[in-house]
């Protein structure tokens, strides 16, 4: 019998599963959307607000459910669960599980004539609603860990990233303020990508390192967890409800549980392999070392391996560090992640295109690259980089002199369209020299994902201002082929490859097997023009920052 790999993704709206053949060619797509398949938990969009300012959760029980749903409609679609050899997938990131005391033994006695959520719900959890990537209600608390360790830079040498409201480890430390009682009933803490793999296993699984670096908790150079910032964040018990040291992608965390093979008819010997986070999984799936990654969805998200180093780059306050899955600590993960993505682009479009895209293509390649001279900054919403800035800010520029502002009448309507495209991928473009050591080689190419990926014009021009070659793949599901693919390294590896890499894995395969299909190639007198204006760029955001801490301080 032909092995089969299974990725699943949880992600914030739905469940989702991925499977593939040993040459990655996919046999079965399929999901569950919380909202439509699951409406007796009132949830909007996959999460559920409130009561407290900011407060975002999603139903643990949900996610339960979800799993039982999603199974019944692989077997429904004639999937063979006993040809699946692997499993693994991804969580959404930050999103955390409160387990109880009960929790262990609960997982390891499952019966399978019985639903998951029967037997874990409520009695495995301490708390039953998980807070996830979309809550902002721990300000407070990112101050103080940010206090507390010296400042954001310190906390971002240690963690790789500044203090975030979403992120886990401020999470924990605001329940740990304000439900002491529901702190201390916590046996165990897991990540959803950690939580995913406890219920095939029948007990509680470790967390994976590249998802651990989004937590503000673990040294994302050593890959271990940080005995200062656990102690600010959860006291001395909170090393005892993380578990071990987090592991890396691609190993093995033992088989199956006995629930599965009765219920469902998977083989005993299916592994469970770690899961990871959204964003690590994409990497896995779409790109290898000298590629870079691009995702245009709600937000945009630019995420590029590079080799290991002593400490992470300063740029690291405005941005993440991330433990490759696969390869930590020997490389990492660097994101650029932006809170104004598609929605302001679909701002522009709505305000200068008649809502049509074909209207908005036009005005795009109507329009000069470098828009004769004009640069428009748009942040509908606070942005994350630069930190906090809101507004549209417009300039004039010039190789010969600093930028002028000018008011937006001033500027040409029918080159808004393409100045956002601009000026969003120059944020990106100004920020990569700083991101990659200096004796780098250059990029390879840049891979495309998301909602505007499928737009030929945005495409190009990506092709253009980053100077790279520009692919797309066959699959959407870019987070659930992430788990599948590293579901078949952890069964890879276990079959005769121990000392494997990930890439040795991969190099078997060419790009058509992979999915990947170059859509765009850079036009040599374009890109050069692009290249000048990084600078322009540069000196433009330097003053709306400027201009937006003066605001501030008035206000």
């Amino acid at each position: 019998m032909e092995p089969l790999f299974l990725g699943l993704d949880l992600s914030t709206q739905q469940l989702k599963a991925v499977l593939v053949r040993e040459d990655c060619s996919i046999v079965h797509e399929s999901s569950v959307r919380f909202d439509q398949d699951l409406p007796s938990y009132g949830t909007e969009n996959g999460a559920i607000k409130g009561p407290a300012e900011g407060e975002v959760t999603s139903p643990v029980a949900m996610w339960l459910d979800a799993f039982e749903l999603l199974a019944e409609r692989m077997k429904q679609a004639g999937v063979e669960f006993g040809a699946i050899a692997a499993i693994s997938g991804a969580g959404q990131q930050h999103g955390s599980v409160y387990w109880s005391y009960q929790a262990e033994e609960a997982l390891a006695s499952l019966d399978p004539t019985q639903t998951l959520t029967s037997q874990l719900s409520p009695k495995a959890f301490s708390i039953p609603r998980a807070p996830i990537w979309q809550d902002s209600s721990t300000t407070r608390e990112c101050r103080e860990i940010e206090e507390a360790i010296g400042g954001p830079q310190n906390l971002a040498d240690i963690s790789g990233s500044r203090a975030y409201e979403r992120f886990t480890g401020t999470q924990i430390a605001r329940i740990r303020r304000i439900n002491v009682t529901a702190y201390e009933a916590t046996a165990r803490i897991s990540l959803v990508s950690s939580f995913m793999p406890s219920v095939f296993l029948g007990r509680i699984a470790p967390i994976e390192i590249s998802d651990a670096s989004g937590m503000n908790l673990m040294d994302v150079i050593t890959c271990k967890w940080d005995d200062r910032l656990l102690d600010i964040c959860g006291g001395p018990e909170l090393r005892s409800k993380l578990g071990p040291e987090p592991v890396p992608g691609g190993s093995s965390l033992g088989k199956i549980s006995p629930y599965w093979t009765n219920r469902w008819g998977f083989s005993p010997d299916c592994v469970v392999a770690p899961f990871t986070g959204d964003n690590p999984a994409t990497v896995v799936a779409f790109s290898v070392p000298g590629d870079a990654l691009l995702s245009l969805g709600t937000s945009t998200t630019f995420l590029l391996s590079i080799p290991p180093a002593d400490t992470p780059p300063k740029r690291f306050t405005t941005s993440h560090l991330l433990s490759h899955p696969t390869t930590a600590p020997d490389a990492q993960i660097a994101m650029l992640c932006y809170k104004n993505g598609a929605l302001a682009r679909e701002q522009i479009r709505d305000r200068y295109a008649d809502r049509d895209w074909s209207k908005y293509n036009t005005l795009v390649e109507g329009e000069s690259p470098g828009c004769n001279g004009y640069m428009g900054l748009y942040f509908p919403l606070p942005e994350i980089i630069p930190p906090g800035v809101r507004g549209e800010f417009f300039f004039q520029t010039s190789e010969s002199a600093p930028p002028v502002p000018v008011n937006e009448e001033d500027v040409p309507h029918k080159s808004q369209s393409r100045m956002i495209l601009e000026s969003q991928f120059l944020s990106i473009r100004s920020r990569i020299a700083a991101i990659l050591p200096a004796d780098s080689p250059p990029l390879q190419r840049l891979v495309v994902t998301g909602g505007s990926s499928a737009n030929q014009t945005i495409r190009q021009l990506a092709a253009d201002l980053f100077n790279m070659k520009v692919y797309v793949s066959a699959t959407k599901e870019a987070a659930g082929m992430g788990g599948a693919l590293l579901a078949k390294y952890a069964f890879w590896k276990q079959n005769g490859n121990s000392e494997g890499t990930f890439e040795e894995m991969n190099a078997m395969m060419d790009d058509e097997q992979l999915g990947m299909k170059c859509v765009a190639e850079p036009r040599e007198e374009i890109s050069k023009r692009y290249e000048g204006l990084i600078a322009s760029y540069t000196l433009c955001e330097e003053q709306v920052v400027q201009k937006w801490a003066q605001k501030s301080v008035c206000n």
